[in-house]
């Protein structure tokens, strides 16, 4: 198993679709026009906790288990919008207990979710 350190630094990017916006509203019953109707552009807003997915790829892949996380939306996110997270330990303890820091960017380099994820290392 993979020891963390408090230096390393994680990263993930995704890109989500119209089709899976309007699963996520049909699961989630979040069901707001502006999550299942397209704008002028063609684009649907992502809903908040689907943008929250990406931080929580990292930390499953990770073994992470969350005691808390704290979601900071920036700036909406739409289809075809590209995002990249990246997740920076803050602070490991005994090398379980940790910490984490997130930050999400569009393509712009504009901050869209930021996040602080509490928990441990999955022993």
């Amino acid at each position: 198993m993979h020891r963390p350190t408090e230096d390393e630094t994680h990263g993930f990017e995704r890109t989500f679709t119209t089709e899976e916006v309007r699963q996520f509203a049909e699961l989630s019953r979040g069901t707001q026009p502006r999550h299942i109707e397209p704008d002028e552009e063609g684009r649907l807003l992502i809903h908040g906790l689907l943008t929250a997915t990406v931080p929580t790829k990292i930390g499953g892949d990770l073994e992470v288990l969350a005691s808390s996380m704290s979601f900071e939306f920036r700036r909406p996110v739409y289809t075809e919008e590209r995002i990249v997270c990246t997740w920076s330990y803050e602070e490991l303890e005994d090398r379980y207990d940790l910490v984490a820091a997130v930050d999400c960017e569009n393509d712009a380099g504009e901050t869209v979710l930021t996040a602080t994820v509490e928990g441990l290392v999955w022993k």
